[in-house]
């Protein structure tokens, strides 16, 4: 189901709210569990942002697994239907032999530096553009790049939501 209303939204059950938008953040539906209660949103933004607040306010353990369950950029493994689509769109699923073997590289390097795989929202990127990120984020401390992954992440949920829920046209007229 694409491009339903916020409205719409508003008026599903938990089951139905969880299935609709409990990919927005990668294998982690409980992100969309606990959003369900917070409702009615007034908007796509705030859905959003509700959503961002409960991975913020969410324990470091809870947040690293959130992390975790992003897949590496570039690799031909299992994912969701969204990070193909993303990847796809970037360039990232036809790769040449070397390109492939440049990013498996660059994924192994990142992911023996940190606890989690490299995350950056690929939308609007080429796969040179994500090869130089990935580069100089490696000289990233932990921390920042945990900060900075998390970003990443609230980045690829909105615009997973947009691609999911549009605005209602009495709330643009609001805005």
């Amino acid at each position: 189901m694409n491009n339903v209303s916020v409205q719409y939204v508003n008026q599903l059950s938990k089951k139905h709210f969880v299935s609709l938008v409990g990919d927005i953040f990668e294998h982690s539906p409980w992100v969309a569990e606990e959003a369900y209660s917070k409702g009615p949103f007034s908007s796509v933004e705030q859905l959003h942002g509700m959503m961002k607040e409960i991975v913020a306010q969410a324990s470091v353990e809870k947040q690293l697994k959130l992390l975790q369950a992003h897949p590496n950029l570039g690799e031909n493994i299992a994912m969701t239907s969204a990070s193909t689509e993303e990847q796809t769109k970037a360039g990232l699923h036809n790769l040449t032999q070397d390109e492939y073997e440049q990013f498996s590289s660059l994924n192994g390097t990142y992911m023996e530096k940190f606890p989690f795989p490299f995350i950056l929202a690929v939308r609007g990127k080429q796969k040179e553009d994500i090869y130089e990120v990935m580069q100089s984020r490696l000289l990233n401390t932990e921390q920042t790049e945990f900060d900075t992954a998390l970003e990443e992440v609230y980045k690829i949920a909105f615009f997973r939501l947009t691609d999911k829920i549009t605005e209602d046209k009495e709330t643009k007229k609001r805005a």
